[in-house]
């Protein structure tokens, strides 16, 4: 396997924008719902605080830790993202877009106010 850096660097940053996109966007709900539920509490100072619950046993709430980790969902995104970039044809164009979306988003939240 002859990899470049750039290689490499797509494959983190896309990644990193897959793994975000999952567990963190409000676009992808949908695929959390059937195993998480969202509550907002109210802190003693009347700040709202997002809570999560994770629903059933066995591979439904095994589902749900994994949909709630970022950093558990992130080892399994790497896994597949990797696989996928060395043996599948045409899949690194994809990537690239996750990749440019990530590092995107990374700079958005280094200039957020």
């Amino acid at each position: 396997m002859n990899m470049m850096w750039m290689d490499l660097f797509i494959m983190i940053f896309a990644t990193f924008r897959i793994t975000r996109l999952v567990v963190n966007d409000s676009i992808t709900s949908f695929l959390r719902n059937p195993f998480l539920e969202i509550s907002y509490m109210e802190d003693e100072n009347g700040q709202l605080f997002e809570k999560t619950v994770i629903k059933g046993k066995g591979i439904r709430r095994w589902l749900g830790e994994l949909l709630s980790c970022y950093w558990c969902f992130g080892i399994w995104c790497s896994f597949f993202v990797v696989l996928l970039y060395v043996n599948v044809d045409q899949v690194q164009i994809g990537f690239l877009v996750f990749a440019v979306a990530g590092v995107a988003s990374f700079i958005q939240s280094m200039v957020a106010d």
